[in-house]
């Protein structure tokens, strides 16, 4: 049990959630962020796709990591995750229709995701399946957190609510005699790489010290 859950596997689950954030410190996944934030649903449910997709995808390709032929690699890793995002859509489409919807085209291109191609290739081909696959969770939670934050802001103040529950008071809008109005650059996909450009800089100003 403790080789399972080494110092090296600990970092491998953990580090990406903090100090090797994906987003917050290698600037990847940024198209996601403009993407499906809008609302906070949606954007949990890519993170969560994300996740489930890189760690299966890094347990496979570390599985079949001695077999693969170096010169076909990619084709192998593309392959792989391009199967594994086919049945989180299918899944998604038959489960959750109204969010697959909000998506939209977006699901498919976790295929072309950078987080997960780049895990592949720095991480399942050099490393046993369980620590590719804590490193999967890591990458995919990190990256996730960084999608439910610009989400739950973008809702809050871009519609007033959460989940689709209203969490403004209506007795608060303008039009209904209060003072709050809600903000439509919230919604705009500007705002967005706005809101994960503060978090990042709010990110590295809180880990500078711990980094050096």
């Amino acid at each position: 049990m403790s080789k399972l859950f080494s110092a090296e596997n600990r970092a491998a689950l953990t580090g990406p959630l903090n100090l090797n954030n994906p987003v917050a410190v290698q600037v990847l996944g940024i198209c996601s962020a403009l993407a499906v934030t809008s609302q906070l649903e949606p954007a949990i449910v890519m993170g969560l796709s994300v996740t489930i997709i890189t760690a299966f995808s890094n347990v496979i390709i570390s599985m079949l990591r001695k077999t693969i032929p170096n010169r076909i690699r990619i084709i192998v890793q593309l392959v792989v995750v391009a199967a594994l995002v086919t049945i989180v859509s299918q899944v998604l489409k038959a489960f959750a229709y109204d969010v697959s919807v909000q998506l939209s085209v977006y699901v498919g291109l976790i295929i072309t995701n950078c987080i997960l191609m780049g895990r592949l290739e720095a991480f399942a081909m050099q490393n046993g399946p369980w620590a590719s696959f804590l490193d999967g969770i890591g990458n995919g939670l990190g990256y996730a957190f960084v999608l439910v934050v610009v989400g739950f802001v973008r809702e809050l103040f871009g519609f007033g609510t959460l989940l689709g529950f209203t969490i403004i008071p209506e007795s608060w809008y303008a039009e209904n005699g209060g003072w709050y109005m809600n903000n439509g650059m919230m919604v705009m996909p500007a705002m967005s790489l706005i809101i994960v450009g503060c978090f990042i800089w709010g990110h590295r100003s809180l880990n500078k010290e711990e980094k050096k």
